[in-house]
């Protein structure tokens, strides 16, 4: 990966592994912006961007996202996240949807919307299907981060404050539906491990040394 150049990291992870920390605390310490299911939803939701008002937006502007970040003021990268959780929409340019996204078009405008940053700018983008969205991208880190049973379930004890029989049924809930999800969109596992440049165990390790691993790969 070159840094000199425009680049994406993605960083898939299981649940408990301390993967998203870790993606926010790179992308600080490599001063761009961090992506993640949250922020992605709250721009679909609030800025109703589905794949037809993007192709609008691509009719206006080669980079969509320059000319998106244009309209909404957003000078900034790290102001992304306070416009995209404000409750209101600027009524003069905001976009318009006739009905709901389906799970289809909801993967299709995510694929859209991060392609598009990624065109614009470098950015660390948690999940989403990453490691598939930017496998042609000629600039791109991918990243899986795993942990054991027990270390999981001790983080998720620990950050939810529940017991371990909890713990485990949420853990194997979430892993069926991420497994089931790329496997609808991607046709691949997200547990193979030919998918990513870079494989990290967090076992006995904090997510301040997982980052400093992974820029010491980045060099």
């Amino acid at each position: 990966m070159n840094r000199n150049e425009k680049y994406v990291i993605t960083i898939n992870r299981e649940m408990g592994s301390g993967g998203r920390t870790v993606g926010r605390q790179l992308s600080e310490r490599l001063g761009v912006q961090f992506y993640d299911k949250a922020l992605i939803n709250a721009l679909k939701e609030k800025y109703h961007l589905s794949v037809e008002e993007i192709e609008k937006l691509k009719g206006q502007s080669h980079s969509w996202w320059s000319e998106f970040r244009r309209l909404f003021s957003f000078d900034n990268p790290s102001d992304i996240y306070s416009w995209a959780m404000a409750p209101s929409l600027p009524a003069e340019d905001a976009l318009t949807r006739v009905a709901p996204l389906t799970s289809k078009e909801m993967f299709n405008a995510e694929t859209e919307i991060l392609k598009g940053i990624a065109e614009t700018e470098s950015c660390v983008v948690a999940g989403r299907s990453g490691f598939y969205v930017f496998r042609d991208h000629p600039n791109h880190l991918s990243i899986l981060i795993q942990a054991s049973m027990p270390f999981r379930l001790q983080r998720v004890m620990r950050k939810q404050q529940i017991g371990e029989a909890e713990a485990r049924k949420i853990i194997e809930k979430i892993d069926k539906m991420r497994e089931n999800y790329v496997k609808e969109y991607t046709g691949t596992s997200r547990y193979d491990t030919r998918n990513y440049d870079l494989v990290v165990s967090a076992d006995g390790k904090t997510e301040e040394q997982i980052v400093d691993l992974i820029m010491a790969y980045i060099g």
